[in-house]
């Protein structure tokens, strides 16, 4: 059995290689290498697919989050809520803008931002929640709508590893005022470097996030109404992402084929909590987290056997070195610390064959099995 790595960039690449071999090429002899029709053509496509009016490309995942932000008005002064059990990316861009993260612990079950949670967190200072769909599941977004209605929030879906997933049948993407989406290499719709997206039906937050990607400067070139960024998704990412998308809704449903499988096969195992879906969700399954008491020693298992695992996330946002200044303490945010403690992601990815998965099925049983062995010693 080769190695079963955790995510296949390189299996992508060899399904498509003939077909991105001479897109490039096609983008190589035009001349036109960014802000050119290959751009404009993926965020229209990205718009038809999260059903937004409007979908702003950017340099990556993060800058998203950040333009997202100052579109918004959130700056100096201002709190923003959200989980502190995903990427650093979402608390390093409330950072960026001036404003302070305040951390609202998680549901056990999905692993997303609790609205219970969040509402004991809002104070006259809040001016918006990013709820992430970790892992690919969406979150709660109609309790979360009904909370920025409440107390006048923005919402920012982070999106970033859930493009695709639907929550009661809408697309993400469409649920909050913007919705921030990453095409890293290893996500679900991943390119060949780095390259993000905001999408919204909000014209005026479209415009402002447009302007201040490209230096500030509005449609007088070279006149600028702001001190912006320069962060700009090239021509040869968005023609190589805009091939990829076309088999974006078949790779999403290999995956949740494949988390169907896991769920069904190691429902049993005492040793393991898998993961959580409510039938009315489109889990896209960025990463298959399972939870287990010794995640280290699992791992090491697993690699010994050629499979490849990774933690996500061993240490909550709130317990960063990068947090200290917000003051908060081991025991503030108790569930996401378990979960931190306890999550081990298995492979997911859509190249995965069935002889390899019931591999890593089989090493998860024999797994368990020591385990029961030796509780009875």
């Amino acid at each position: 059995m080769n190695r079963i790595p955790l995510f296949d960039p390189q299996a992508e690449y060899r399904a498509l290689t003939e077909r991105i071999r001479e897109s490039i090429a096609d983008v190589l002899d035009k001349g036109v290498y960014v802000g050119g029709t290959e751009v404009r053509n993926f965020e229209n496509e990205i718009a038809r697919l999260v059903q937004t009016r409007y979908a702003v490309s950017t340099a990556n995942g993060t800058d998203s989050l950040i333009l997202a932000l100052m579109a918004c008005g959130v700056g100096t002064g201002d709190e923003v809520i959200t989980s502190p059990f995903t990427f650093f990316a979402t608390a390093e861009a409330i950072v960026r803008v001036g404003a302070t993260p305040v951390f609202a612990d998680i549901d056990e079950r999905t692993y997303n931002l609790s609205p219970s949670k969040v509402e004991a967190k809002v104070t006259n200072r809040t001016k918006a929640i990013i709820p992430v769909h970790i892992f690919g599941q969406p979150a709660d977004m109609d309790a979360f709508s009904e909370l920025a209605a409440r107390y006048s929030l923005y919402i920012i879906e982070d999106a970033c590893q859930a493009i695709g997933a639907t929550y009661k049948g809408k697309p993400v993407g469409s649920l909050g005022h913007a919705a921030c989406i990453s095409f890293y290499p290893t996500k679900n719709l991943g390119g060949y470097g780095d390259g993000g997206m905001v999408t919204t039906n909000d014209e005026a937050i479209a415009e402002r996030i447009r302007v201040l990607a490209f230096h500030g400067m509005g449609k007088r070139k070279y006149y600028h109404e702001a001190v912006g960024f320069n962060s700009r998704l090239d021509e040869i990412q968005a023609v190589m992402l805009r091939i990829k998308m076309q088999k974006l809704a078949a790779w999403n449903g290999r995956r949740q084929q494949l988390a169907e499988q896991y769920t069904n096969q190691l429902s049993h195992l005492g040793n393991l909590t898998l993961p959580y879906c409510d039938a009315d969700i489109g889990h896209v399954y960025h990463l298959y987290v399972v939870q287990n008491a010794d995640p280290a020693r699992l791992m090491l298992h697993l690699e010994q056997k050629g499979i490849s695992a990774a933690r996500y996330y061993p240490c909550p946002l709130h317990l960063q070195q990068a947090m200290n200044s917000l003051g908060y303490k081991e025991g503030d945010l108790p569930v996401s610390e378990r979960v931190a403690r306890r999550a081990l992601a298995l492979p997911v990815h859509p190249f995965i064959t069935d002889e390899q998965q019931q591999y890593v099925i089989e090493q998860l049983v024999k797994y368990n099995q020591n385990d029961k062995g030796a509780d009875d010693l």
